[in-house]
């Protein structure tokens, strides 16, 4: 019987992003492995491939939420789009209390939210 050691260590290599999980990407990376016998240039060359999709649809989820939120044309979320979304969804803010959470992610402190700020925003 392999030790719980090994399973823990086969896990985390499976568990490309260390969040303790494996996402349905690194599953299907753990499927293709268990289909056939890869040598370590197969190995990297499959991690590397899965690694940039996995950035990639990230990538695009993170500007469809991005774009939900842009709707006076300026290409950034302002305060008072922050607060039609959020009325859209239910919550009565006002536009203060939208511009102190944008503040908190606004980086070059210009009172909007670019998309790399943004971006960084959904990854904390």
């Amino acid at each position: 019987m392999v030790a719980s050691a090994e399973f823990r260590r086969v896990f985390a290599a499976f568990d490309q992003n260390g969040d303790g999980k494996i996402s349905e990407t690194e599953l299907q990376l753990c499927m293709k492995a268990a289909l056939g016998f890869l040598d370590e240039e197969e190995f990297v060359r499959l991690v590397e491939e899965t690694a940039a999709g996995t950035q990639d649809e990230e990538g695009d989820r993170c500007r469809e939420a991005f774009g939900m939120y842009v709707m006076e044309g300026r290409g950034c979320i302002t305060p008072l789009s922050v607060k039609l979304m959020l009325s859209r969804l239910g919550l009565q803010l006002d536009v203060d209390e939208c511009q102190v959470m944008i503040r908190r992610f606004d980086l070059n402190g210009d009172g909007v939210l670019t998309f790399d700020e943004f971006k960084t925003m959904m990854m904390t």
